[in-house]
């Protein structure tokens, strides 16, 4: 495991301390990158997405799906875990809490986008740090791929129209059209690019050598990739630092039902996973895909749908700042847990 993987908690908390101070210090400088949009998607941020997602695209080797029948019950997980459960009971946190406890602490429109914000992240199924937990689970690397591979295929088609279903339900007019082009733009493009670039790299190697010379080229742009996540971050809660320092407590309000929902999640799943018989190497990525997040997806669709100011960015940011310790902790308890599946 390298460096950036091992201390990824580290990485993130420094990116999030220094994005907070240079947003209250220079403010105008965020401003001026918050304007450079088009078609309400922030070109800035779009860049960098795409440079932490299309090396993650790059990975998922499609021909694996042929072998998803050789051990279909930790995929089967996987996908009733990511599109029949989890959106829903995300949902249902974000409703009972912002329009239930919180309802007195927290004014309607801005509980509605943290409503909002939330079903962004229960809507997007993990694709790229999930091999990042898988790795620090040691999961069967190859199914991972397949999971990934078709929980990315099923989202081109499911990610729009189940948010829209979610927010609807919770009263938030959805733009349809700008929600599409942002699943274009943030999924299917980097999936397409991702599986070319796969496609071209193949074809200068022999078989033997396909998976060395794709897993080289993926080498040399990790640290573009760990620039754009933590460049993503740092702009991201410097576009909330005013809101971050006036109102900190909104902070631990937003965190409290993410932290509930993630653990809850993992909870349903391994249970389900033990109670399947699954071998270990299978039952831990697949819980993690599961309760992790595709959380770049679900910030740039915050961003583009209700702007970088709105309570729906601040509720995704803040589940950055969720995911990275919890799912850690969950490592740690997966891997003292081996045993239970002996």
């Amino acid at each position: 495991m390298g460096l950036f993987e091992r201390y990824l908690s580290v990485w993130v908390g420094i990116s999030i301390i220094a994005g907070v101070i240079l947003g209250s210090i220079i403010p105008s400088f965020f401003a001026l990158v918050a304007s450079l949009e088009y078609a309400h998607v922030n070109i800035v941020v779009a860049v960098l997405i795409w440079l932490m997602v299309y090396p993650m695209m790059i990975q998922i080797d499609f021909s694996s799906i042929k072998d998803v029948g050789k051990r279909p019950k930790g995929l089967a997980l996987t996908l009733v875990i990511n599109w029949l459960i989890k959106p829903f009971t995300m949902a249902a946190l974000g409703w009972l809490f912002f329009k239930g406890f919180f309802a007195d602490w927290v004014d309607p429109q801005s509980a509605n986008e943290y409503i909002a914000g939330m079903i962004l992240l229960g809507v997007a199924p993990c694709t790229a740090m999930v091999f990042v937990w898988s790795q620090m689970t040691k999961g069967d690397a190859n199914y991972t791929l397949v999971q990934v591979s078709i929980n990315d295929i099923i989202m081109i088609f499911a990610f729009a129209p189940l948010t829209a279903l979610l927010l609807g339900v919770s009263d938030i007019q959805v733009p349809w059209n700008t929600l599409v082009i942002s699943v274009l733009l943030y999924v299917l493009l980097p999936l397409i690019a991702g599986a070319l670039t796969r496609s071209l790299l193949d074809k200068r190697t022999g078989e033997i050598e396909e998976h060395e010379n794709v897993d080289n080229f993926v080498a040399k742009l990790k640290p573009w990739s760990i620039l754009g996540l933590l460049a993503t971050v740092v702009l991201l809660f410097g576009f909330q630092a005013e809101t971050i320092l006036a109102e900190p407590q909104t902070i631990v309000l937003i965190a409290i039902p993410l932290i509930i929902q993630t653990y809850g999640i993992f909870a349903i799943a391994y249970f389900f996973a033990k109670r399947l018989k699954l071998p270990h190497n299978i039952a831990a990525p697949a819980s993690m895909i599961g309760t992790s997040n595709f959380f770049e997806l679900a910030v740039a669709v915050a961003i583009s749908l209700f702007g970088l100011h709105s309570g729906a960015a601040l509720a995704t940011v803040v589940g950055v700042l969720v995911e990275v310790p919890v799912m850690l902790s969950l490592v740690y308890f997966v891997n003292k847990t081996r045993h239970w599946f002996d």
